[in-house]
């Protein structure tokens, strides 16, 4: 396979990348053969994957807006991904100009694509670092050049802990950031997962492949992942199904809202 000129030497072209497939499921130009092999296979067994990885990127907008409708001017996106349209900065500026964002992610694909994307943007930052080490991140010169943590941040966790076991203490972790955090400041996050019974159709052989070409997935209901949001307090409606957190219109709901495979919420340091 040749390699594009914004693919770092380093990356393994025929290994795919969780931010890659994401990118290709949101109709990105930045994967590779293999993230588009796994992302159709991914479709194949699971047919509502789609419609599932298109409801969290309509909640990352609705809760930027929202976030960015009570004052927050400052936001720490963990795990970005590759920045395709719709991406918090775009969001946010269109709401609220002066708004500044960090992004943070692993992947060296998205860290290379996103600064040559946002290099001539100074309200625009990225890190490539480990969500997994708030100290580093948080005292690295991208956030705190542009980052003012004396004042309220947002820190957003979309579609990123169910990527993390709980062996890896994802409430230690984000006790990490909330303690470094200004009163006033947010928590946003989703989270892929069902409740006991309610699997859709090719959830569990969608898990097992997940396991075996990227990274394990780990499943939390409602209960799970509001216990995510210990020390904010949630705003309304709380920790609810993806669509179903501050609908921007109740046409955009149906049926299989009520079984989304996936939960949301914002919560508020007091």
């Amino acid at each position: 396979m040749a390699r594009p000129d914004w693919a770092p030497h380093e990356i393994d072209l025929e290994r795919p990348s969780i931010a890659r497939v994401y990118d290709y499921w949101l109709d990105g130009a930045h994967n590779f053969a293999a993230d588009r092999q796994l992302a159709d296979q991914a479709v194949g067994i699971m047919p509502s994957l789609k419609a599932a990885i298109m409801g969290n990127r309509a909640f990352l907008r609705r809760a930027v807006k929202y976030l960015t409708s009570v004052g927050v001017r400052q936001f720490l996106d963990l795990g970005s991904g590759i920045p395709t349209v719709g991406n918090v900065h775009e969001v946010a500026h269109q709401e609220a100009p002066e708004s500044r964002v960090v992004y943070v992610d692993i992947d060296p694909v998205a860290v290379a694509h996103s600064r040559s994307l946002l290099s001539d943007d100074p309200r625009v930052s990225v890190l490539q670092s480990d969500i997994r080490d708030p100290e580093t991140i948080l005292s690295s010169p991208e956030v705190r050049d542009l980052l003012d943590l004396e004042q309220p941040v947002a820190v957003l966790m979309v579609a990123l802990l169910h990527f993390m076991p709980d062996s890896e203490d994802p409430l230690g972790i984000i006790a990490g950031y909330r303690d470094r955090l200004a009163p006033g400041s947010y928590l946003a996050l989703s989270h892929l997962g069902v409740e006991p019974g309610e699997e859709p159709e090719g959830w569990l052989r969608y898990r097992d492949l997940y396991a075996a070409s990227v990274t394990p997935l780990t499943s939390r209901g409602k209960v799970a992942v509001t216990a995510l949001f210990d020390g904010f307090e949630l705003v309304e409606p709380g920790v609810a199904r993806m669509p179903l957190w501050r609908p921007e219109s109740l046409d955009e709901l149906d049926d299989d809202c009520a079984v989304f495979p996936g939960f949301a919420g914002v919560g508020r340091k007091p």
